[in-house]
């Protein structure tokens, strides 16, 4: 069983900065890819970034230069530094890893999400 746990989310003003941490727990062989997505009121879920075990980065075109993603392999974290926030950077954002275990099939993971609000 592994657990991914999102933290770091809340309420911020329209310009300010958040920064959310995600960790992965459990009988973790490997991880490739960890990102982040996220989900608005009656929007589908989308991609915001994502990085893989190499250091290979992808970004949503709605937040290349404002946000960050970073991870650090030894905690199986990852990070995601969100700067020049905008009200429609409010979503549910939610943390995914791409893992291999010890004893069955690699699988994505998903945390339970965290609220990110942002004020205007």
């Amino acid at each position: 069983q592994v657990h991914v746990v999102e933290s770091g989310g809340g309420l911020v003003q329209a310009g300010g900065s958040l920064r959310l941490s995600c960790a992965a727990s459990g009988r973790i062989f490997s991880i490739n890819a960890m990102g982040w997505y996220r989900q608005a009121p009656g929007k589908q879920r989308e991609l915001v970034a994502a990085i893989t075990s190499g250091g290979a980065i992808n970004y949503a075109d709605s937040v290349k230069g404002r946000f960050t993603i970073s991870r650090d392999n030894a905690k199986n974290t990852v990070y995601l530094q969100m700067n020049s926030l905008k009200s429609e950077d409010t979503a549910v954002y939610y943390c995914m890893s791409s893992v291999r275990v010890y004893d069955g099939p690699g699988y994505n993971s998903w945390g339970q999400g965290t609220q990110v609000t942002v004020s205007s």
